[in-house]
């Protein structure tokens, strides 16, 4: 089982306001990011949240939701609840709520990538520039649960650098956050 977390639990402090509820071609952004995992071969998504809205939206399509109280503290945070709420899963993908552009598609294209099980780490590179959604195997667990700060597995992906495989993605808009009013510019209709 592929398990998909969603980190959707930040407090958008460069955005200056709540970017997961902005809306992109009429759809919040953390619902696209929903979207995309549903109608992906994901075996399971599980969405940690910390504001009540984007909570609803989860349910709205049916998927797990874990409440962060500890966001504060940083994104690993997110990655730790969504670990420990699927501790039997062979593998972790993880996604951020403000990748709006990301798609069914490019998730499962790397699903397929993982499955080949050459390698235990799947990163997405976007014009050389390492992004997400990244899975990582189980046996990563351990190294991902101490992890700590606002990162994700930045360092566990260095310590097994051997493990990693990464995936050429030639459309760099589906590697996209939005971090700040200037990354919105244009994309906002």
């Amino acid at each position: 089982m592929i398990t998909g977390i969603i980190m959707a639990s930040g407090f958008s402090e460069r955005m200056g306001k709540d970017k997961l509820l902005l809306e992109i071609d009429g759809m919040k952004m953390v619902e696209r990011v929903i979207r995309a995992c549903v109608n992906s071969s994901l075996d399971r998504t599980i969405l940690v949240y910390r504001k009540e809205e984007v909570k609803r939206i989860g349910e709205k399509y049916r998927i797990e939701t874990i409440y962060n109280p500890n966001a504060h503290l940083g994104q690993s945070e997110s990655m730790k609840l969504g670990i420990r709420k699927a501790l039997h899963s062979r593998a972790y993908m993880f996604l951020v709520g403000d990748q709006p552009f990301i798609n069914s598609m490019l998730i499962d294209r790397l699903i397929e990538e993982f499955e080949k099980q050459e390698h235990s780490i799947i990163v997405p590179s976007y014009n050389g520039r390492n992004g997400t959604p990244t899975i990582f195997s189980s046996k990563h667990r351990d190294e991902l649960l101490r992890v700590k700060g606002d990162k994700g597995g930045r360092d566990v992906l260095k310590a097994n650098i051997d493990s990693v495989k990464w995936v050429y993605i030639e459309d760099e808009r589906l590697g996209m956050d939005m971090d700040s009013l200037e990354d919105l510019e244009g994309v906002i209709l």
